[in-house]
C-alpha cells in the first residue's frame, strides 16, 4: 500500500542510522517526511509542518518524547495527530505509561521496518478514513478523486490541476487553517520554488470557479495566517 497523496510524517529521533532507515522506507512508500533530532524543536516542527502522523522517540535530548507527547495531547490544535512511540523500553509498565500519555501505538527497538510500516498504514486509515475513499465531500461540494471531477450542488466545477490539488488539500481537513507556505509544500511540493503570492492567485481562481453558479464563499481568509475551508465562517 502506498501513502495517500500529501500524507506527511514527522520523525523526532536522534539516532542518525535509525533516521536514515525510517527516511528510506517512508519515502519509498510515498510519504513526505520532516526530521528533528530533539524534543525542544519537536513542538515547533509540528507547528511548522502540520504532520499527519508523528514517529516519536522516547529518549530524546532535552525534552523527552514522553513529555512532548503529553504537550501535544494537551494542545487542542494537535491532540488528534496519531503518534507512534519508538523506544528501547520493553517493560509492560513503560508501554502502559506511553499509551496513557497519549501515544496511539508503541514500537520497541529493534523492530522490523515492515512491521512499523504496517502500523503506520493502519493508523493512517483510522485517523483519515476520507483519504481511503474515492470521493471527498464537504458542505455541497463533492470531489471524485478517480475521475478528477468536482460538483457543487447541481453544477460541475471546472478546475485546473493546481486548483484541484488545492481544493483537495482544503477538503481533506475542513476548518484547518493552512499558511501559504504549508499550501506551497502540499500542493506544489517542497522541491519547487514558487513565490507565496502564487497561492493567492490560485485561491482567487478556485473561489471564482466554486462560486460561478452562486452560493456562499466557503474559503475563509485568515488574516496573517492563511486559508481554510469553512462553511460556518459567517
Amino acid at each position: 500500500m502506498t501513502a495517500a497523496p500529501q500524507s506527511r510524517i514527522l520523525i523526532v529521533e536522534d539516532d542518525p542510522a535509525l533516521v536514515e532507515l525510517l527516511k528510506f522506507n517512508l519515502e519509498t512508500a510515498g510519504y513526505e517526511i520532516s526530521i528533528v533530532v530533539d524534543g525542544d524543536n519537536g513542538m515547533a516542527a509540528v507547528e511548522d509542518d502540520q504532520p499527519d502522523l508523528i514517529i516519536l522517540d522516547w529518549m530524546l535530548p532535552n525534552v523527552s518524547g514522553i513529555e512532548l507527547c503529553r504537550q501535544l495531547r494537551n494542545n487542542s490544535a494537535h491532540r488528534r495527530i496519531p503518534i507512534i512511540m519508538l523506544t528501547a523500553r520493553s517493560e509492560e509498565g513503560d508501554k502502559v505509561r506511553g499509551l496513557k500519555t497519549g501515544a496511539d501505538d508503541y514500537v520497541v527497538k529493534p523492530f522490523l521496518p515492515s512491521e512499523l510500516m504496517a502500523r503506520i498504514e493502519a493508523l493512517m486509515r483510522r485517523a483519515y478514513p476520507e483519504r481511503q475513499a474515492e470521493t471527498l465531500a464537504y458542505d455541497n461540494i463533492t470531489m471524485d478523486l478517480d475521475r478528477h471531477r468536482v460538483v457543487r450542488g447541481d453544477h460541475a466545477v471546472h478546475l485546473g490541476p493546481t486548483e484541484f490539488r488545492l481544493l483537495r488539500t482544503l477538503m481533506e481537513k475542513p476548518g484547518r487553517v493552512y499558511s501559504r507556505d504549508q499550501l506551497l509544500d502540499r500542493v506544489w511540493g517542497r522541491d519547487i520554488y514558487v513565490e507565496t503570492r502564487t497561492v493567492d492567485v490560485h485561491i482567487r481562481r478556485l473561489r471564482k470557479a466554486l462560486n460561478e453558479h452562486g452560493g456562499a464563499d466557503i474559503i475563509r481568509t485568515v488574516r496573517s495566517a492563511g486559508y481554510s475551508l469553512d462553511a460556518a465562517k459567517l
